[in-house]
């Protein structure tokens, strides 16, 4: 089924069944007014909510009405925890070798994670706003899924198993922050705005065979005012899957109904062009591209993003049809 959270006006939105093929909509509120509360009793809710999306989709719902994403919050607005991998060692590969500094052997094994601030998230086509350009801006297309209760120690096998839901997200950087924050050896705070997330969130089972051994074996689409420059498949150099990475999160703790798990920027390896790298299938951040120019051309060229500009990203199934709908957002000056 598909689920998304409508602005109401309070902090956490109003639940609503979304139709397959994104067309029409149905408020939950019979059944559960937010997805908090679905997560917090799936076994007893997410039955229910399975049965209005089957009338839905049968054009049997009574009160349907067009679905519309501008009208969304994040699928979770607010959520107890918001934990982002890097699950393409390709990402950490590509970025350190632009700069001439060796990947960790570690990275190989233990996956890299952050928690970020899960009390403020945008909307998908919300505006994505900044104080200052020089901050340098960036978009980070990555796949995302929402956790039931996992214990703590759980195996990568158990911790899938407490997949509830999988969606899109941008995990906006300011990268000209980044460094002076890493340095301090405490990690990402500032740097690291709010994140936007698609406007459904669905479950595995809507992924046919695309969900596979905890991988989305799709893929992702960036297109950044108006270009797309990604074509990312989201599965195939995925190097830790989210088992794993749900389990490194819940090594010595336990996680709880409505964690967020991010898999970090989609990326791809590159291929031998005539001795020289290339990327085809483009780039889900703005760092990797200056990474390849650096790579490639011996400095980067392109730049961060700058008010006004706009970023688009989307994932559309073997039918061609948008799984998630898209996340549509443009970069704004803080007022």
């Amino acid at each position: 089924m598909k689920l998304a959270t409508y602005k109401d006006g309070s902090r956490d939105g109003q639940l609503v069944v979304v139709s397959q093929d994104l067309s029409l909509a149905h408020y939950a509120t019979g059944i559960a007014p937010t997805l908090q509360r679905v997560l917090d009793d799936w076994n007893f809710l997410s039955p229910q909510l399975q049965d209005l999306y089957t009338t839905l989709n049968q054009g049997r719902a009574r009160h349907a009405f067009p679905f519309e994403p501008q009208r969304c919050m994040a699928p979770l607005p607010r959520a107890y925890q918001w934990a982002d991998g890097s699950a393409f060692l390709n990402h950490a590969e590509l970025v350190r070798q632009s700069r001439g500094a060796p990947v960790p052997e570690r990275f190989k094994t233990d996956p890299l994670m952050y928690q970020g601030g899960s009390d403020d998230f945008l909307g998908p086509c919300d505006p994505i706003v900044c104080i200052d350009e020089a901050h340098g801006i960036d978009f980070e297309a990555e796949v995302a899924v929402i956790t039931g209760d996992v214990p703590m120690g759980a195996s990568p096998e158990a911790a899938l198993e407490g997949v509830r839901l999988v969606m899109l997200a941008n995990d906006v950087s300011l990268r000209h922050l980044i460094p002076a924050e890493l340095e301090k050896g405490f990690g990402f705070v500032q740097s690291k705005p709010a994140t936007a997330f698609s406007p459904v969130a669905v479950t595995p089972d809507e992924l046919g065979t695309a969900w596979s051994q905890g991988r989305l074996h799709l893929t992702l689409q960036s297109t950044w005012n108006g270009r797309t420059v990604g074509l990312c498949h989201a599965g195939e150099d995925m190097n830790f899957h989210f088992g794993q990475l749900i389990a490194h999160l819940c090594a010595t703790r336990n996680v709880r109904a409505g964690s967020i798990v991010g898999s970090g920027t989609v990326s791809n390896r590159s291929v031998e062009v005539n001795g020289r790298p290339e990327w085809p299938k483009g780039f889900s951040c703005i760092a990797e591209k200056r990474a390849m120019e650096t790579l490639q051309d011996g400095a980067a060229s392109t730049h961060y993003m700058k008010f006004g500009d706009t970023i688009r990203i989307e994932m559309k199934g073997l039918d061609g049809q948008s799984i998630f709908g898209a996340m549509d957002q443009t970069i704004q000056q803080v007022a």
